[in-house]
């Protein structure tokens, strides 16, 4: 079984991109670790955790309850409470990472990581398992091989497209300003930059609905060898069950980078 490195910021996570894939993968019989900024345990982005100040958008942008109530389970586990400092981190110790998202500010020292950005770089170059949803594909995006460029160059990718960044952001812009904006530019306009071609980035099909274990077809994740990546939370069971497939070692010949 696998030894996963789940890394977070101190606050800001999403809930839902990282309880359903850790409940999962410990399913599996997997063991997850997780890695902070200070070693303390993480805090969720309260308002996608329980919807307030959201208004009436609530029942779409929070996390539905049988997320909630795996965060719950994840949040008592043992590795959850103790975990490892980005500073501390030791790559031979990673047989695979994933790589949850959220948006709130908070996210901002996790995405900036030099120490996370590192350690996903040579993940990438010992060709181990990585998985990235939403702002995850960001930190990949910005994640250096040896020659500068992005570990992404030349691979296939998905992530928080424009459609979804914006339509949040002016859903809620009006009394939360700019919560749900991390950064100026879109997440999808900087991950296509440092992609080998802007049609590397695949926005997928209209998320319409949030997937479910009986419902994976809602969801939309891309593979490239040994990389997965999803869009939001309404990807996250398929995200999740092809993460489990790729360490079972249902993997795909490896492309090289362009």
């Amino acid at each position: 079984m696998a030894h996963i490195l789940l890394p977070l910021p101190s606050e800001g996570y999403d809930p839902t991109e990282t309880a359903i894939p850790w409940q999962l993968l410990s399913e599996h019989g997997h063991t997850i670790h997780f890695a902070t900024p200070d070693g303390c345990p993480a805090r969720a982005d309260p308002r996608v955790l329980d919807g307030r100040d959201l208004s009436l958008w609530a029942p779409l942008l929070r996390a539905a309850a049988p997320a909630v109530a795996a965060h719950a389970a994840m949040a008592a586990s043992e590795a959850f409470r103790h975990p490892t400092r980005y500073a501390d981190l030791n790559a031979t110790d990673v047989d695979a990472l994933l790589l949850p998202g959220g948006h709130a500010p908070g996210m901002k020292v996790y995405l900036e990581s030099t120490a996370l950005q590192a350690l996903v770089a040579t993940q990438f170059a010992a060709d181990k398992p990585v998985a990235a949803i939403c702002h995850g594909v960001l930190l990949a995006a910005r994640s250096r091989r040896a020659d500068g460029r992005s570990v992404l160059h030349g691979r296939r990718t998905t992530g928080l497209t424009r459609q979804l960044e914006l339509t949040a952001w002016l859903m809620t812009a009006a009394w939360l300003g700019r919560y749900c904006r991390t950064y100026p530019t879109p997440l999808q306009t900087e991950v296509e930059a440092a992609l080998a071609r802007r049609e590397d980035f695949q926005v997928g099909p209209p998320a319409l609905l949030r997937d479910t274990p009986r419902h994976l077809g809602r969801g939309f994740v891309l593979r490239d060898s040994n990389y997965i990546s999803a869009r939001w939370p309404g990807d996250v069971h398929a995200f999740a069950l092809a993460f489990v497939q790729l360490l079972a070692g249902e993997r795909t010949p490896r492309r090289t980078p362009r």
